[in-house]
């Protein structure tokens, strides 16, 4: 099966799970799965949350970032892949005195 990202609309979600400022996102769901595009500008982030009933998967692309994982700080780039397995805690950062909007990929598989 093939995604075409290109003919999905890039919605922005405010404050997405308690974050700052709008994740801009391309989105494709189905009841086994989400595979997201995703796009945080300088100064965004993704809130802190939990995965209860199933991992995420990212894979970033460009620009740069932190993630806190279970109350870790880890900076995250292009190349560079972050596991949340199901029953932890993450954020995705994308620091205010960046001068580039961090692009990543997400995956996660219902479980």
């Amino acid at each position: 099966m093939k995604i075409d990202f290109n003919s999905i609309e890039e919605k922005k979600i405010d404050n997405f799970k308690g974050g700052e400022k709008s994740y801009a996102v391309k989105m494709f769901t189905d009841p086994m799965i989400k595979i997201m595009k995703g796009r945080l500008i300088p100064g965004a982030s993704i809130g802190l949350h939990t995965h209860d009933t199933s991992c995420e998967v990212f894979f970033f692309k460009s620009g740069h970032g932190y993630v806190l994982f279970d109350g870790q700080r880890i900076d995250v780039g292009p190349g560079d892949v972050h596991y949340c397995p199901k029953g932890h805690q993450h954020t995705l950062i994308n620091d205010a005195a960046s001068t580039e909007d961090l692009i990543f990929d997400a995956v996660v598989p219902e479980q």
